[in-house]
């Protein structure tokens, strides 16, 4: 499966190739001490964690110097995928379980990454503001933009208006906020996995009539 995701993203540096190629035996020594990722999940680690995280990248390239929070991260995911990517990106990783920050902080620390910092804690106490918030399905949409809307920042520098960048499988209708612009992308659109069928990328963003 890494040969695949080399195929989908061919402009990859030696480096990044390296650090993708390391995080998998890594994640499975870890997982052996750690529950992380689901015992049968772990065999398919290219697919549905590494590629599910990496589909942000088919949507957007973050600009150098944007930061980004990983919400309810658990042991690093969407964000050490995509820090491997973009290495002029800063994302705080959060978590309110401590063990699995101490899995993100090893395997980053393993591969090289400089650009992530990790911090245990409710993400409702996080200071700060943020470009973008990156999330895999932690809870519904509603009550995550309710968590993360007003640390979002003003001033935008990407392609995208700032704004929450959630992975999310089946109907969203129901859980969709008032007040917000979105936007949705297929991620069988990007990937022929049958694993993608039915999972979207949705980007929620303050609306540009309210901000």
């Amino acid at each position: 499966m890494i040969d695949g995701i080399f195929n989908y993203f061919p402009h990859l540096s030696e480096t990044q190739k390296a650090q993708l190629m390391a995080i998998g035996p890594l994640y499975t020594a870890w997982n052996q001490k750690i529950n992380v990722i689901s015992r049968k999940d772990i065999d398919h680690f290219y697919e549905h964690h590494v590629l599910h995280s990496l589909a942000i990248a088919q949507v957007i390239s973050f600009a150098p110097g944007t930061r980004v929070m990983d919400l309810g991260t658990g042991g690093g995911f969407p964000a050490i995928p995509l820090a491997i990517l973009f290495p002029e990106t800063h994302f705080l990783l959060v978590d309110s379980v401590g063990k699995k920050l101490k899995v993100a902080d090893a395997v980053a620390a393993e591969v090289g990454l400089t650009n992530i910092t990790t911090q245990h804690e409710r993400v409702e106490n996080i200071t700060g503001s943020f470009d973008f918030i990156v999330s895999r399905a932690v809870t519904r949409l509603d009550e995550a933009w309710g968590w993360v809307a007003k640390k979002i920042a003003a001033e935008q520098h990407n392609s995208f208006p700032n704004g929450m960048l959630y992975l999310k499988g089946g109907d969203i209708t129901a859980e969709l906020p008032h007040g917000v612009d979105v936007q949705r992308w297929e991620l069988s659109d990007f990937f022929a996995e049958p694993y993608f069928a039915e999972k979207s990328l949705v980007l929620l963003s303050p609306n540009s009539k309210k901000w």
